[in-house]
């Protein structure tokens, strides 16, 4: 398969508003495809390597670009020939990789040069496409879509999916399920404007505390367990503590779903920035474990003793959890459809210090990955989960600092991610000199005093209300947003979306 016909698929994709018309064209890009070649093929059209990072940034690509020859008229590319550049590419370093890297764009057509430099700094990675594309690869493996979307949840990402499916059909799926020992992805909650919105939603619900502390994913098997982090990141020698108390469990397999958080002698939280010192910690762990200790609350079981529990109902999987653990790792809990009943137990929580409640729907699975209706976090302040796309240097007392940030929902639909605004609110020094560092590293271009970064970082934003705007596509803008925390244990795939910020303002009208 030639490149320029997934470049030429990937820029119609972009234009084209109609979901689809995308499944439909992202499909047939991938059964033109070679055997071989439809995993390279469905990774690039999800923006993403299957080497990972090459090592070629912004000012390699620009040098590459500048000192690379005229086009040629006729593209002659082909994807197993440009996947091995890649590949050859990462293996170098420094300069060699520059290079490489000019080498393979002497070879290509406008168009072709265009993909392949945004494919390189991840200007092309846009989980909002995720769910289109994994709608295409089913079509082209000739499988049901929620199939592919549940081995997708399963798995953590797309592209191995993609791989196996494309190569081996239904039988590639069975790979794909919960195995103690290998995380998977978890179930998340989006937001909703009151208690009343969310019991008008769901009806009799179980309400629980939101705890501003790290979500972790436990895994034991036997003797051994394994607690990662919401990324999937293995942190298991990090925060001992968690570990022993899930070998103490009375399963030999077990999947726990939790928080763990640091508490103040009075039971109230710390600042989630001091719990997450314990994470990633690797020399003094005891002594910071002795001084900073966490403690861990469970919400949710995901297996036991062989048995998986996803497709259980929320009412059984707690019910099952209450028999293996004690009441002090069960996070507090109520089940109620009565308003006042649940407003008594909203403002405990947030007397205690915590952010608030989520309620859940008691028939509902455990969707793995899923941002659904069945999870519902009330705040008292309302919050986004918010990706930055660019950055403006600052003036005056910021002169010298990334300062304003623009604010982007995911667009599930359109691909990409729809513009909210923008903000310089709610930052500290250490932010700002933070922030800088961080997005200077994400830069892929610069348009005067404008830095256009890859949309990776993640930050939490505070708002008091949505409004309607000509400014931005989306037709909408954040009034009054400012930063409340970054979020480095997201992703870009777990930030909200803009039906949910459109929902939001269906609910509120303007202001």
């Amino acid at each position: 398969m030639r490149l320029a016909e997934l470049a030429a698929t990937s820029r119609d994709v972009a234009a084209t508003p109609a979901r689809l018309e995308k499944v439909a064209r992202l499909a047939s890009a991938l059964a033109a495809a070679a055997p071989g070649e439809r995993p390279v093929a469905a990774a690039w059209l999800a923006g993403d390597l299957p080497q990972g990072r090459i090592g070629i940034g912004w000012a390699s690509a620009s040098a590459a670009l500048q000192a690379a020859p005229a086009p040629p008229a006729e593209p002659t590319l082909t994807v197993g020939e440009v996947d091995a550049a890649f590949s050859a590419i990462a293996a170098g370093r420094g300069a060699e990789r520059t290079r490489a890297f000019g080498d393979l764009l002497a070879r290509a057509t406008p168009d072709e040069r265009d993909f392949l430099v945004r494919l390189a700094l991840g200007e092309l990675r846009q989980g909002a496409l995720e769910g289109v594309l994994a709608d295409a690869v089913a079509r082209a493996a000739g499988l049901p879509p929620a199939d592919v979307r549940r081995a997708i949840m399963l798995a953590g990402a797309l592209s191995p999916v993609a791989a196996a499916v494309l190569a081996e059909g239904a039988a590639g799926l069975d790979r794909f399920r919960l195995r103690v020992g290998e995380p998977i992805q978890p179930m998340l909650a989006q937001p909703a404007a009151d208690l009343g919105e969310a019991l008008d939603s769901l009806g009799e619900a179980a309400l629980e505390w939101k705890l501003d502390g790290a979500r972790v994913q436990v895994h034991k098997d036997g003797d051994v367990v394994k607690v990662y982090s919401r990324t999937l990141r293995e942190v298991t020698a990090a925060i001992p503590e968690v570990a022993g108390m899930a070998r103490a469990a009375p399963t030999r397999t077990l999947v726990l779903d939790g928080e763990a958080i640091a508490l103040r002698p009075d039971g109230s939280p710390e600042p989630f920035q001091v719990t997450m010192q314990r994470f990633g910690r690797k020399r003094d762990v005891d002594r910071l474990a002795a001084e900073l200790p966490l403690t861990a609350f469970f919400f949710d079981v995901l297996h036991a003793d062989g048995e998986d529990l996803l497709d259980r109902t929320n009412r059984e999987r707690w019910e099952r959890l209450a028999r293996l653990l004690p009441p002090a790792h069960l996070v507090p809990r109520l089940v109620t459809a009565d308003r006042a009943e649940a407003e008594r137990f909203f403002d405990d929580a947030l007397r205690r210090g915590h952010e608030g409640v989520v309620a859940k729907a008691l028939d509902a699975p455990y969707e793995a990955g899923r941002r659904g209706a069945a999870w519902l976090k009330v705040k008292k302040v309302q919050t986004l989960d918010l990706v930055v796309l660019a950055v403006e240097w600052g003036s005056g007392r910021r002169r010298g600092f990334l300062s304003n940030l623009w604010l982007g929902a995911r667009d599930p639909e359109g691909g990409g991610f729809a513009m909210l605004g923008k903000t310089f609110k709610g930052m500290t020094d250490e932010m700002l000199r933070w922030q800088t560092d961080r997005l200077q590293a994400l830069a892929v271009r610069a348009e005067g005093h404008v830095v256009h970064v890859r949309p990776e970082l993640v930050v939490e934003v505070a708002f008091d209300g949505i409004q309607a705007s000509s400014t931005y596509p989306s037709g909408l803008a954040l009034r009054f947003a400012r930063v409340k925390r970054y979020r480095e244990d997201k992703r870009a795939e777990d930030a909200d979306t803009i039906a949910t910020v459109r929902a939001a303002f269906s609910r509120r009208g303007a202001g």
